[in-house]
């Protein structure tokens, strides 16, 4: 279940330095959680498939050791990513 190349391209303008930095932290925790966003309607509609169910909390656990490291190298980005993504932190 990839996400559109339409969808990628937003984020990666949105959130990074210019539309080439797919590599910054930031970018990495927005496509996560879109990724997250799209598997959990997913595990929704489909609840026996437990290989997607184990990917999610794979995705979710790698989005929390992005944000955490991000949290700790810069805490006003921290702050305003975790603010335009929605997230409860």
């Amino acid at each position: 279940m990839a996400l559109a190349k339409e969808s990628v391209v937003s984020i990666i303008t949105k959130f990074g330095k210019n539309d080439k930095d797919t590599g910054a932290s930031e970018v990495q925790v927005a496509l996560l959680t879109e990724r997250i966003n799209q598997l959990t309607g997913h595990c929704k509609q489909f609840k026996k498939d437990k290989s997607g169910q184990r990917g999610l909390l794979i995705l979710v656990g790698k989005r929390r050791r992005l944000l955490k490291y991000v949290q700790h190298t810069n805490l006003e980005g921290y702050r305003k990513l975790i603010k335009e993504l929605g997230l409860r932190k």
